[in-house]
């Protein structure tokens, strides 16, 4: 949970990075599992929505209250050497990896015997060609030989546009992005998006900030590519002279790139052109060369270029840039891409530079590395045995039931506003009632029978399941937007807020403790799914990405004027909290960049605490549990879905990138403008968990 990321043109992707999560594999006793695989049985305690262990009594709650609810265990705890961070993310993870590598084990020991294109059979296969570390060994870089041939052969302009297509269909990120999304203005059909892309470092500020950390890691970066190139076969004075050639032309991509804070305002990368318009103004992409290179055979007649400035460079590099150094370039992003799962050589060097960032001391086994890539590349072929034996329809009917009081607060919080105007209130009521909602796993599972997975080198089916995504999208442009499909794989710990669709999603990895217990406190379950969760996810319709959006996902403004400026004269009042805050050392928040997680955590939190009134005055269950009232398990259950310890260096990438705040601010920054918390543990003006009134935002 803690870990956020976005993921594509979603408002929010409430994630827990690289982790997935079983739901049913929490039991009363510790969970032991040995899997066929496995050297010895691994025994995990349960976790609980609230559980007083973690506390720290001797903190004041009403002067840091994460340090009352997580204090405890932050004591003890010690971040695991192949962890950035560790808390609920990590030990969801540890139980779910359980059940989920049992699935895979047994896959794998079925495959042949499976018929041989089914889905069971790809998957086991998948998941054993990934773990014959043998075969990776021995094959060093000649998996992808065939690649590089194609990379070297490039002559001419054309052949490199068709080569950016030709890795660009198999998942190498090069140059731009393009993809099938939603019409922003027309959000019930499909077209073409082109944006920015093609960076090896995290950021384009990585690239163009002049400081010195900022240059030291230029450096690393440029010695890290020059590595992979040696150990890919190439002398090592032309490796680093290839990887500063990489340097110099992915500077220049950032250069052209906008900043993240930059494009949170979807009007900023909404530029809707005629193909007619993108072949003149980037005339070197070659468009209809580019098309035919990644299988695109429908008319794309009119796209949206995110960042036409990004697009238009992009095209003069393709024209004027020295094809060696495009050569160069391409070959070092598709050596990236297959790096992990190469030899050792090439798996070390990738894991050594990402550790810059990470802060991790040492590689995950490779079980883990392969078990979250087969989730990642064929998720739902995993998700649908994962599903067989471990969601049952009562946690998916409890997880509604909170769902559906965290909607009816919402609608009476929009009632109760007094500085919107009624016409937007009006159709602020419609968007709510028009909001979907996908709980578990999807109806329908998805068809793998035109993927092609073989026995072999792992690097081959990673491509192979790379070209079946692609293969299986790239031709939506203009055809009816596909409601059903879900963005997350059903194991995974996360939740999210698609804009285009206007719904929520809540995979079954999301709904078990430490975030949802069906049978379990129902204020601790309001507090922790239904404030970091529901109510989040809920709240992002309406955020300052949201509420750009109407109610069928069409790209509209449809707030008055007037409202609008009420709205951002008290989300500043947000960006002024959180900018007051440290990410890590002398590094402060950044409140703009954080502002719709930061609204959508605060939003959440009130109309989930609302919620459990509704509900508690519902049941007549007030019960003191633990020593602590409905209202304050409430609190804690929230603020230990947030029990995280992260290191430095990963602290300090995400301040960054990473639109969500340190899991302590998102806990203390919330609670601390709401009276309700203030009156659940007798906190008084002065405590520093109790901000003045005339600086907290006055918007939900």
């Amino acid at each position: 949970m803690p870990n956020q990321t976005n993921s594509r043109s979603r408002t929010s992707v409430r994630t827990v990075v690289a982790l997935v999560v079983a739901a049913g594999c929490i039991a009363a006793q510790p969970v032991s599992a040995q899997s066929t695989s496995a050297s010895s049985a691994v025994s995990i305690p349960p976790l609980k929505v609230f559980d007083p262990a973690y506390m720290d009594t001797t903190a004041h709650a009403c002067r840091d209250f994460f340090a009352f609810a997580n204090g405890g265990w932050l004591k003890t705890d010690t971040i695991p050497a192949a962890f950035s961070s560790s808390g609920v993310s990590k030990d969801m993870s540890d139980r779910n990896e359980l059940v989920v590598r049992s699935v895979l084990d047994e896959a794998m020991a079925n495959r042949h015997s499976e018929p041989a294109n089914s889905t069971k059979a790809k998957l086991g296969t998948f998941y054993a060609s990934c773990m014959d570390s043998t075969l990776a060994e021995k094959q060093g870089v000649q998996p992808i030989k065939a690649q590089l041939a194609a990379i070297a052969a490039v002559n001419s302009r054309s052949a490199l546009v068709s080569e950016i297509g030709a890795l660009q269909r198999v998942g190498v990120r090069v140059v731009f992005n393009f993809r099938p999304a939603a019409d922003p203005k027309d959000a019930a059909h499909y077209i073409a998006w082109v944006s920015q892309g093609g960076l090896g470092m995290p950021d384009r500020d990585y690239y163009t900030k002049t400081d010195p950390a900022s240059d030291s890691l230029r450096h690393k970066y440029v010695a890290h590519v020059s590595r992979l190139f040696v150990l890919a076969g190439e002398p090592v004075t032309d490796a680093s002279a290839d990887a500063r050639r990489v340097m110099a032309l992915e500077t220049e991509l950032a250069k052209a790139s906008m900043t993240r804070v930059a494009m949170r305002d979807p009007n900023a990368t909404f530029h809707k052109t005629s193909m007619a318009n993108l072949e003149r103004m980037a005339p070197g992409l070659e468009w209809s060369s580019y098309l035919h290179s990644v299988g695109v055979t429908v008319p794309v007649n009119v796209l949206n270029v995110e960042q036409p400035d990004f697009i238009v460079r992009a095209s003069a590099l393709v024209r004027t840039a020295p094809l060696d150094q495009w050569r160069a370039y391409l070959r070092y992003h598709l050596i990236s891409t297959a790096s992990p799962w190469l030899s050792s050589a090439f798996a070390t060097e990738d894991f050594t530079y990402g550790s810059l960032y990470s802060g991790a001391k040492q590689m995950l086994p490779r079980w883990k590395r392969c078990l979250r890539v087969t989730d990642r590349n064929i998720g739902e072929a995993l998700g649908q045995a994962y599903v067989d034996r471990t969601f049952p329809p009562s946690a998916k009917a409890a997880a509604k039931q909170l769902i559906d009081d965290i909607r009816a607060s919402f609608h009476d919080r929009l009632l109760a506003l007094t500085w919107m105007s009624d016409s937007t209130r009006k159709y602020a009521l419609s968007k709510l009632a028009s909001m979907n909602e996908k709980i578990g796993y999807p109806d329908k599972w998805r068809d793998y029978s035109a993927l092609r997975i073989t026995d072999g080198a792992f690097v081959q089916n990673l491509l192979a399941a790379n070209s079946f995504e692609w293969n299986r999208t790239a031709n939506r442009p203009g055809k009816t937007v596909d409601k059903t499909e879900w963005g997350m794989t059903v194991p995974t710990v996360n939740a999210y807020y698609d804009p285009s669709v206007n719904e929520m999603v809540f995979p079954a990895g999301a709904l078990l403790p430490q975030t949802f217990d069906a049978t379990g406190d129902m204020a601790s379950n309001y507090g922790a799914l239904g404030g970091s969760w529901a109510g989040h996810e809920l709240t992002h319709g309406f955020d300052d990405e949201g509420r750009h959006y109407d109610a069928a996902g069409n790209l509209r403004d449809w707030w008055q004027p007037a409202d609008t400026i009420r709205f951002d004269q008290q989300a500043q009042l947000m960006v002024n909290q959180f900018n007051g805050y440290i990410q890590v050392d002398t590094t402060h928040v950044n409140g703009k960049l954080t502002l719709g997680e930061n609204l959508a955590d605060y939003g959440g939190l009130l109309t989930a605490y609302d919620a459990m009134e509704r509900a508690l005055t519902r049941t007549g269950k007030r019960e003191i549990i633990d020593g602590y009232t409905p209202e304050q398990r409430f609190f804690i259950a929230y603020a230990q879905t947030w029990r995280q310890h992260t290191r430095p260096q990963s602290l300090l990438a995400r301040a960054a990138t990473d639109p969500h705040a340190p899991a302590e601010w998102r806990t203390n920054g919330p609670v601390s403008n709401m009276t309700a918390f203030a009156q659940a543990f007798g906190c008084k003006p002065g405590d520093p968990m109790v901000r003045p009134r005339a600086l907290v935002p006055q918007i939900w």
